[in-house]
């Protein structure tokens, strides 16, 4: 997350300008836009590659707090299933709303984000949304049969994938009787 004391980068893809929205309620804009997505955005086993393209397509609404941002972000993912460790390949769509409130709003600061100035910084909204909406365990497909616990066989790949039973050295001396 990005530190209080700097400022934002108006040149940063997940930042918006809402100056020509202006303060009174009542101003739209749509906006459409594709950016490169930031580094760590996912979990440990499935995530959005850093730089991948996220489609981002929102409505700004001026209201008399601050600026309501709502609408959704595309992007593709990339992970390995947690079953047998292949790879897995999807896309996830989010919906993103945020109050965004003008600075001395007496809005509750833990229920919205703040504007800086004019500007508002989408990552932490984008980032909060995708990670919430990320699998838990991604599968490659729902019948995954994953790997065979004593060799690491695929058994996807052979379903019939079988070893004999260990003998219990208790009864191994039983074995060789006729």
């Amino acid at each position: 997350m990005r530190s209080p004391h700097r400022p934002l980068d108006p040149h940063s893809g997940f930042v918006i300008d809402t100056h020509e929205l202006g303060r009174g309620a009542g101003g739209m804009r749509r906006l459409a836009r594709t950016v490169g997505a930031p580094d760590d955005l996912g979990i440990e086993v499935i995530a959005v590659p850093p730089g991948s393209p996220i489609d981002l397509d929102l409505m700004l609404e001026a209201v008399v707090e601050g600026v309501l941002v709502t609408g959704s972000a595309t992007a593709q993912l990339r992970g390995e299933c947690v079953r047998c460790l292949t790879e897995v390949s999807d896309q996830i769509v989010v919906d993103l709303t945020e109050l965004y409130v003008h600075p001395g709003s007496e809005a509750d600061e833990e229920e919205a984000g703040r504007l800086e100035g004019d500007l508002i910084d989408l990552e932490p909204l984008l980032r909060d949304a995708v990670v919430l909406d990320l699998p838990f365990q991604p599968l490659c497909r729902e019948d995954c049969r994953g790997l065979c616990s004593e060799c690491g066989a695929d058994l996807n790949a052979d379903p019939e994938h079988g070893h004999d039973a260990p003998i219990d050295p208790r009864w191994a001396k039983l074995s060789t009787l006729d």
